[in-house]
């Protein structure tokens, strides 16, 4: 659009904008103005050919990435009209009070004059309320439309954010400090200098609740430094040190001179901390403490200290007591900060002495003392000097991430090198995310991503992760990755018509966390599940992260049935989907197949995920895939046929039907009536603690031993515990439940304030339930290895006696976690299962 557009619409007699001119090109100002006109709107305006291209946003910008706000392109103005603040006449062409509400530079990302023709801009802002990347994206016209209608998008950066209204904490002008109706009423203030902001400025301005630099600080503040350390220099605090990285390696190294550190699974942060000011900053510098609530802001500006730069991690610990970083994406997408956690494991400054020089134990020893009277969201990560791989097999039984070890006499050294390394639970790295493919289920989600690493300056397609995205999340990536769409792959080489099926092609930008089983021969992913975005990781510096040596683990086994909808959600707060299932069940498939083949079963089928109908189903329905078995019951064969199963592919039918639970009765096929196991179900009632559970397993398992036989125990994926005897099938049905029965009456009747042997609710309160009524003709329970129907997909986990404790709660144990932990487990903890088994004894008169 030309001026001329701009001039025939206003009478420069009658108002008081400026009639200007074209100006010389190549700048690069913008500005927002708050235009109070017939409706409220703000006029966004970018300088490109020496005029301002202009749009008319009518509910103005947002910082939260998801919120599309319509822009309409209007006629180009004047270069000097950015300085304009006044009242346009009633009557006159957008009559109404004028404010400069932002201004300052832009920096287009791309070609500027291209990707405005094309219809989508993407480009940085440099401004007094407005910063980070941002998107104009051209809406496809319908038909007679006359309006020219954009889409301005903030883009997910450091800057962005769900919480607040930038519009209402910021109304005033940043010209002249006035509001639209102070304008409006004449009030006269000064004209204020704009801001100055340098590009990679990253001091934010004070929080309101940061304590005042005069304020006392803690007797335990040292004003003359830090005590004599050998390495440590004086130096001012610096406002940013590159991270020490740790370089991938197979197994934990071992010798007295490392310590081993639990890996955390969260965000790496750098505290900055100067006179009670805080700041934190990511690994690459960007200063991040805005997002993380108040909570761990306020415990490091509580700490001894006046200067100090600690490295650390800020983690989110589910249910699970591990770091989970899907519940950090979680809670920082749902504005919730109660969770938040900082594990402090470094200290390179300390109140006015630089201490990158000093020992890693020498800085871990001034660290630990500062976090003793700190409240627990703020910690210190203690480490280990025993065996790494003793510490790394710990770790992984545990289901958590690895391991790091670090030299205890090394320097603080920015970079990646050999004085750190570490050690992985389970396969697990950053790609970047080149396409996606729209979800089966709903057109407004994602189902799977396509994945890609860098390698020799292109990018290498390494294949699609399809799970482990919950419905929020799935949205979520649909509308961040809708309006980054391109017409040709961002791969190199061509992408097989299996590979490119369906694919929607993106800008290579965003980076996805994504834990995996290996890599297969062709270099693609096997069984990979996602775990997160990483915002504080740019794409480009993401290559494929292999050890230097290690054995492969094995193959799982390969499942022939097809699934239908693989991305429909089961699990929507794990984000585990019906693909996600059948994975999880062939990495276990071994361990779980002794405990569900060529039994009757029961399932749990929940045919829209764990929050829509479902339905315990017995028999066999109409449509039940081939590879599931129908079988008769021996005293009903007029009856309806039970179904069981004999192979993998029979449970990945199960897994297609939606069975969630798998429920086995304690006898085979082969000898329907004498069962050949015993279940002891120890359901806790309310206000019952975790340790009282387990203090009833061990009297069951001690009982157990008194009457001749062995007992083993598992997690039930709910709220208990599961104690289990192998039996030779001799004893009918009716025997083994009186054999059950009289073991739990007498365990409430020796303790009956702690156990209670019937089912009633109203008895149960405060008491342990000894459920024995799984011990009956057509009873069950649910299998070992078996997932649950409940929030975060736990599963029902065999243990060995001595991994009882407080560290592995019931729902410990989840599909995401529970592969890692059998691959590092050396031996099965019911691994001599039907080896002890033994006849039921007799019961003594």
């Amino acid at each position: 659009m030309a001026l001329e557009t701009y001039r025939k619409k206003r009478d420069f007699s009658a108002t008081p904008e400026p009639e200007g001119r074209a100006g010389k090109t190549g700048g690069r100002s913008f500005v927002i103005q708050k235009h109070d006109a017939t409706r409220l709107h703000y006029d966004f305006r970018l300088e490109m050919d020496g005029v301002l291209k202009s749009w008319a946003v009518t509910k103005g910008p947002s910082l939260d990435p998801s919120e599309k706000r319509l822009a309409v392109h209007v006629e180009d103005h004047p270069l000097d009209y950015g300085d304009f603040e006044g009242t346009i006449p009633k009557g006159q062409y957008g009559g109404g009070t004028v404010i400069v509400w932002d201004r300052g530079t832009w920096s287009p990302i791309g070609d500027a004059e291209k990707a405005y023709a094309k219809g989508h801009m993407e480009f940085e802002l440099h401004g007094e309320k407005l910063s980070g990347r941002w998107h104009l994206v051209r809406m496809r016209g319908k038909s007679g439309e006359k309006r020219d209608n954009w889409l301005l998008i903030k883009g997910d950066d450091d800057q962005a954010r769900t919480e607040g209204d930038i519009l209402e904490e910021r109304p005033e002008s940043v010209k002249t400090g006035r509001q639209i109706a102070e304008v409006a009423e004449g009030v006269e203030k000064p004209a204020r200098k704009p801001a100055t902001r340098k590009a990679d400025a990253r001091k934010p301005a004070p929080r309101k609740d940061a304590p005042r630099k005069d304020a006392p600080r803690k007797a335990a503040a040292k004003d003359a430094g830090t005590p004599a350390v050998k390495g440590a220099k004086r130096g001012a605090l610096p406002d940013f040190v590159p991270p020490m990285l740790a370089t991938l390696v197979s197994s934990a190294p071992s010798g007295k001179e490392w310590l081993h550190e639990i890996k955390f699974d969260g965000y790496r942060l750098q505290a900055r901390v100067e006179d009670g000011a805080v700041r934190l900053l990511t690994r690459s510098g960007l200063d991040w403490s805005e997002r993380f609530g108040d909570g761990v802001l306020k415990a490091l500006a509580a700490l001894p200290v006046k200067t100090a730069l600690i490295d650390g991690e800020l983690v989110v610990e589910a249910g699970s007591g591990a770091s989970d970083f899907s519940a950090l994406q979680a809670d920082l997408s749902e504005g919730r900060s109660d969770r938040f956690v900082f594990y402090a494991f470094d200290l390179m400054h300390l109140d006015g002495m630089d201490l990158r020089g000093a020992a890693l134990a020498e800085r871990k020893a001034l660290l630990q003392p500062l976090l003793a009277e700190a409240p627990d969201t703020l910690r210190y990560s203690d480490h280990f000097a025993e065996s790494g791989d003793m510490v790394l097999q710990h770790a992984c039984q545990l289901s958590l991430e690895g391991i790091v070890s670090k030299l205890a006499d090394s320097p603080y050294r920015a970079g990646r090198g050999k004085a750190w390394v570490k050690s992985k639970c389970s396969a697990r790295q950053e790609f970047v995310i080149g396409g996606y493919v729209p979800s089966m289920v709903s057109p407004k989600l994602i189902g799977s991503l396509v994945l890609g690493v860098h390698q020799g300056g292109t990018l290498r397609h390494v294949g699609r992760v399809g799970t482990g995205f919950s419905a929020a999340v799935a949205a979520d990536l649909f509308r961040r990755l809708e309006p980054m769409t391109r017409k040709t792959s961002p791969f190199d080489g061509k992408l097989t018509a299996t590979e490119a099926r369906q694919v929607r092609y993106v800008e290579p930008e965003l980076v996805a966390e994504v834990e995996f089983r290996a890599w297969t021969a062709d270099g693609h992913l096997r069984h990979a599940a996602f775990r997160g975005l990483r915002e504080d990781k740019p794409a480009a510096e993401i290559v494929r992260e292999e050890p230097k040596a290690g054995a492969k683990p094995a193959a799982p086994p390969r499942r022939t049935v097809r699934l239908t909808h693989p991305d429909r959600i089961y699990w929507p707060d794990a984000g585990v989907t019906k693909e996600g299932l059948a994975d999880y069940y062939a990495e276990v498939w071994r361990h779980i197949a002794p405990h569900v083949v060529g039994r009757p079963l029961a399932l749990l089928r929940c045919p829209g995920g764990i929050d829509g109908q479902r339905f315990f189903q017995k028999h066999a329905w109409k449509g039940l895939n081939p590879r599931i078995v129908q079988v008769r019951d021996p005293k009903d064969k007029a009856g309806e046929p039970l179904i069981a199963i004999e192979d993998l592919d029979g449970l990945m039918g199960l897994v297609q039907a939606a069975a969630l639970e798998i429920h086995p009765w304690g006898s085979t096929l082969a000898s329907w009536e004498k069962p050949d196991q015993i279940v002891m179900d120890l359901d806790p009632g309310e206000g019952v603690p975790w340790t009282r559970v387990i203090e009833a397993a061990l009297e069951i398992r001690q009982r157990l031993k008194d009457a001749g036989l062995a007992s083993f125990v598992k997690t039930s994926g709910g709220k208990g515990l599961h104690v289990v005897a192998p039996l030779k099938p001799q004893a009918t049905w009716p025997t083994v439940k009186s054999f059950t029965k009289a073991l739990a009456d007498s365990m409430a009747k020796d303790d009956p304030d702690r156990y209670v042997a019937t089912v009633a609710k109203s008895k149960r309160q405060g008491k342990i339930l000894i459920d024995y009524l799984r011990n009956q003709r057509g009873a069950t329970a649910v299998a070992a290895y078996s997932t649950r129907a409940r929030p975060g997909a736990p599963v029902s986990t065999p243990l060995d006696w001595d991994e009882l404790g407080p560290d592995i709660g019931p729902a410990h144990f989840t599909v995401a976690n529970l592969p890692a932990r059998l691959a590092a487990l050396t031996d099965n903890p019911w691994g001599g299962f039907r080896a002890a088994a033994v006849p039921l004894p007799t019961r003594k008169r």
